[in-house]
């Protein structure tokens, strides 16, 4: 077991390092870098090469590509991601109020997607074709279909600026908590949910449907474990294990769909200052954050594969025969 968690680790770091590489080389590629943008906003006309030279020196731009990002690299290791080329501040500084507005956000939503996924795709897959099952099936699939700002214009059109029951932005003072405000997180949240629930629905229904028509279920049944005995306990615990990567797959799908609703409702999280630094060209803030964001998701992915080898013994066995082999 523990050589199988060795090579999910080794293998993340990898994954890790080719999402450095792969920034890195599209910073690389871009037809302008920090100090350009920087003169540019000073209003003085176009930079003469001398101010570029003087200015890209002073921000350590001048140097080889690979010096440049080796020095970044080390300090990451170390802890330190740097010092943002605009602002010049340290990039942990920037990043910390950020993360901790998005991760309350994404806390919220993964709170509520995993039970919700669960109890509807149970609900659905233990009696396919009932009228239960066409219900929430119809509503996944319809929702599915629909992009998620387009569910979010729709509930600032109809909740805020109808009803006026919700704020239809999500502003805070600067080094507020949003828990100070949680009514900005209602619509936020609920966006997140109609665009992330439904996939992890119909694949915990497909699963809860396939064990429905297993033997040991109909066993169950001719002895008398119906209703939700049969379903919490023979049906559940085989639905839900072949489901955890797929609900770890929507987890990480956050990463995504909280870019585009902190866009929509402007909220202060991560997406509007990584945004802000890829426009500045703010190479140590988006490299940092770029690999932070990957970091979380494959951490996700293997939470969700230790949680299967838990639960499922067929994989654990599998796992250990690999090892052996």
């Amino acid at each position: 077991m523990l050589g199988y968690l060795a090579r999910r680790v080794g293998g993340g770091l990898g994954v890790l390092l080719a999402v450095a590489l792969a920034v890195f080389g599209l910073f690389e590629s871009l037809d302008s870098d920090a100090a350009t943008v920087k003169l540019s906003r000073t209003g003085g006309g176009d930079p003469t090469p001398e101010q570029l030279a003087a200015v890209r020196a002073e921000l350590g731009l001048d140097r080889p590509a690979p010096v440049r990002f080796v020095a970044w690299l080390t300090g990451f290791v170390r802890g330190d991601f740097g010092t943002s080329l605009i602002s010049g501040r340290p990039v942990d500084e920037v990043l910390l109020g950020r993360v901790a507005n998005s991760a309350t956000l994404a806390a919220i939503t993964v709170a509520l997607l995993i039970p919700l996924a669960l109890t509807l795709g149970l609900l659905a897959g233990a009696r396919v074709g009932s009228r239960t099952d066409r219900l929430i099936s119809t509503a996944a699939l319809a929702a599915e279909s629909v992009p998620s700002f387009v569910f979010g214009v729709l509930l600032v059109a109809t909740v805020s600026l109808s009803l006026r029951l919700l704020p239809a932005v999500s502003l805070l003072p600067t080094g507020a908590s949003p828990w100070s405000r949680p009514e900005i997180l209602v619509l936020p949240v609920l966006c997140l949910l109609i665009g992330l629930s439904p996939h992890p629905v119909r694949l915990v229904r497909a699963q809860t449907a396939e064990v429905m028509s297993r033997p040991f279920v109909r066993t169950a049944r001719l002895n008398g474990i119906r209703g939700p005995g049969l379903l919490l306990r023979h049906v559940a615990p085989n639905a839900v294990s072949a489901s955890i990567q797929p609900l770890a797959g929507s987890v990480v799908g956050l990463i995504g769909g909280i870019a585009v609703v902190e866009t929509l409702f402007s909220y202060p999280g991560l997406s509007q200052e990584l945004l802000r630094a890829i426009e500045a060209r703010d190479f140590p803030f988006v490299q940092s954050a770029a690999v932070l964001l990957a970091a979380v998701g494959i951490g996700v992915y293997l939470v969700a594969d230790l949680l299967t080898l838990m639960v499922s013994p067929k994989v654990r066995h599998l796992a250990v025969a690999g090892e052996s082999s």
